[in-house]
């Protein structure tokens, strides 16, 4: 029972956490002794009382036309602009100032989804040429100028950053829209933004099948015009050069075929790469709107491209001599960021693969990471679970070996967490969990991998120069070691951070800076502490638990519980490969969870709904207890592998409606789903 002075101390803030604190791993000496960081000085030398004037470490990474003059300019908080008084671009940046040493170093294997099609490797020089030519056929053809507004709407292939970097040559601003989004979602942020030139591609490769997307272009521009917006090009890379595979036609006046206007007019153009200011726009990344419009988060050049380089550099670990394989997509950040960006800037070889990682088998990542001699990993949860669902022994068939993974995207549970270092990285990579989100740029917490050691089911503390803290409702410090948690907040900013939500001010400070802000009128960082919306706690030793959004906690009887505690408690048991929590209406007790699982291959599903929720019980308390366990075929995800745990929310509230399903993967889901909760055949007594 609490006392009195407990519960007063007690906020809304507070999250249950019940989580076992896991022992730590230690990395090999090996690889602490080539680490890109040994540097232990590093934090006292990035303390708060240093702020900002130890990121120019980070600048110096970058290559200037001109020198900047201020660090961080506060004049417009929050929106916070770095490096100001100079210029730079980053296209050159990534591309230009490579030549001279390592022109024919590979800067992307690309990796087709058939495996009878051969690996494709594009040099750093041959990089450089394609975004010049495409840069000009923007410029010249296209009409595209410095301000001006580009929206990419293409699968995984080398195209997408070619295109992503002209834009950057000309001093445009791209949108990336996530290939597997629908029309509509690309034709909202094409409105939004008011961009008239579309890059697009006729067809790529999933899941064994050729997809037709040039069709989505044209209803994208149907559906654009419906909301007042014109666009005037739109511009189709071929999957297959000189084949035009899609059943759209090409609509005259407004449609090209890119590779058709390179050969005629602009293969052999070269482009001087833009200044920009330090403080310019890069590029916009909208957040998938799952619920509400989606915002557009503003990057801008210098902040953004310093802090991915140093990040990539020092806490990914990557050299020039690394085969560097991030499994993610490039339509959302982390491509962005640690396939594109970061990595270009450092000269690094990267791999880029088309499809579905398990297709035709759980084996293809572990041949491709063979085949190439992919030396760094990087992917999310959710896949680390999928290819342990769908392959667990297959990581053992193949020679690969890694010397560092990374997961991110979403916290990693520790029991998935041994199966990637034991399996995957076969007991000597050294895993890098990060927290960061679409709006920090980068990662911000995870451990310095050659400094200290590894924590399964922890992000770790937080990176040299960021300055966590969390915060109760009113605003007070939670303390470390404490077992409680509350809201992660940042109390200064950093180079990554987004400058803002394009167009709507007052939405970002209302987003992320509001509820704690001191002084609206203060151009004082100390009074902006930034707020991330995910719930977490930090134990003794200074790690921080993720615990997921604040939004997904789940208020049972006045006790609040993190979902990702009890999907962790899920996952324990044998035979469940993925698991999700939602939060029930319930008369009494007003939210009580249910248990979605999928199982894996050879799995019966008997015994499986009773053992979830004893696992459940047993590990959090009976006040977790699920008020049903749904033993499912599969969880309905998008194509980025992201479980849409609001679909399954509104099935177990009974809602007909469950929202816009374009984006997911496997749609068939729903249904199935929907037929078995409201067949009422509960998994579990």
């Amino acid at each position: 029972m609490a006392t009195g002075e407990e519960a007063q101390r007690a906020s809304e803030a507070d999250i249950a956490v019940h989580w076992r604190e896991e022992g730590y791993v230690w990395p090999p000496a090996s690889f602490a002794a080539q680490a890109n960081l040994q540097d232990r000085s590093v934090y006292d030398r990035m303390s708060l009382e240093r702020f900002p004037d130890y990121f120019a470490e980070h600048a110096e990474l970058l290559d200037w036309f001109s020198p900047y003059e201020a660090i961080l300019d506060t004049s417009h908080a929050p929106e916070w602009r770095w490096f100001t008084g100079g210029s730079l671009n980053a296209a050159y940046n990534c591309l230009d100032r490579h030549l001279e040493g390592a022109r024919n170093r590979v800067a992307f294997h690309f990796v087709p989804e058939p495996e009878d099609e051969p690996v494709v490797s594009v040099s750093y020089q041959q990089l450089w040429r394609r975004v010049n030519a495409f840069a000009a056929l923007l410029r010249d053809y296209a009409g595209v100028q410095k301000g001006d507004r580009v929206t990419i709407h293409m699968p995984m292939t080398v195209e997408l950053p070619v295109a992503m970097l002209a834009c950057a040559r000309l001093g445009a601003v791209h949108s990336v829209v996530f290939g597997g989004f629908s029309a509509q979602a690309c034709a909202d942020r094409m409105v939004d933004s008011q961009s008239h030139v579309l890059v697009t591609m006729d067809a790529y490769y999933r899941g064994g099948r050729l997809i037709d997307h040039k069709a989505k272009a044209d209803e994208t521009v149907a559906l654009a015009r419906e909301q007042g917006l014109e666009v005037r090009h739109v511009l189709v890379w071929q999957r297959h050069r000189g084949r035009y595979q899609s059943a759209a036609p090409l609509v005259p006046g407004r449609d090209a075929l890119v590779e058709d206007l390179l050969a005629s007019s602009f293969a052999r153009s070269r482009v001087a790469p833009e200044p920009m200011r330090g403080e310019d726009p890069l590029f916009l990344m909208y957040t998938s709107g799952s619920t509400g419009k989606p915002k557009a988060i503003r990057h801008g050049t210098a902040g953004y491209l310093a802090w991915v380089a140093w990040t990539s550099r020092y806490i990914q670990d990557l050299r020039p001599d690394d085969v560097y394989w991030c499994m993610a997509d490039i339509g959302w950040i982390t491509g962005h960021s640690y396939i594109v960006y970061g990595p270009l800037a450092l000269g690094v070889t990267g791999v880029i693969y088309e499809g579905v990682p398990t297709h035709p088998d759980a084996g293809r990542p572990w041949r491709v990471a063979e085949a190439l001699g992919v030396s760094v990993f990087h992917t999310s949860p959710t896949a680390i679970r999928q290819l342990r669902r769908d392959g667990p022994d297959e990581p053992q068939k193949y020679d690969h070996r890694f010397r560092i993974m990374t997961t991110v995207g979403e916290p990693i549970e520790p029991d998935v967490w041994r199966w990637y270092h034991g399996a995957v990285g076969k007991g000597q990579a050294v895993v890098v969990d990060t927290w960061w989100q679409t709006e920090t740029g980068g990662w911000l917490i995870t451990q310095a991998p050659g400094l200290m050691p590894m924590k399964p089911g922890s992000a770790g503390p937080a990176l040299p120069g960021i300055h966590p803290v969390i915060l109760d409702e009113e605003g007070r410090e939670v303390p470390a070691g404490s077992g409680r948690a509350g809201n992660l907040c940042l109390r200064a900013p950093w180079p990554g951070i987004a400058q803002g939500i394009w167009g709507d001010r007052e939405r970002f400070i209302a987003t992320y800076f509001a509820k704690y802000n001191r002084d609206p009128e203060s151009k004082d960082w100390r009074d902006w502490p930034y707020m991330a919306g995910d719930g977490a706690m930090q134990a003794a030793d200074g790690y921080y638990r993720i615990l997921g959004r604040i939004d997904d906690v789940i208020n049972v009887a006045g006790h609040r519980l993190g979902t990702k505690e009890l999907e962790s408690a899920a996952l324990k048991v044998e035979g469940v490969a993925e698991a999700a929590v939602v939060a029930a209406l319930d008369s009494v007790k007003g939210r009580v969870p249910e248990v979605f699982v999928s199982l894996e291959p050879g799995f019966d599903g008997s015994g499986v709904a009773a053992a979830v929720r004893d696992a459940v019980t047993r590990e959090i308390g009976p006040i977790a207890r699920p008020r049903a366990v749904w033993v499912v075929p599969d969880l309905p995800k998008t194509r980025s592998g992201k479980i849409m745990r609001r679909i399954l929310a509104a099935i177990a509230n009974g809602r007909e409606d469950v929202g816009d399903v374009t984006s997911l993967a496997n749609p068939e889901a729903v249904d199935a789903i929907r037929a078995l909760v409201q067949g009422g055949a509960a998994g579990g007594a």
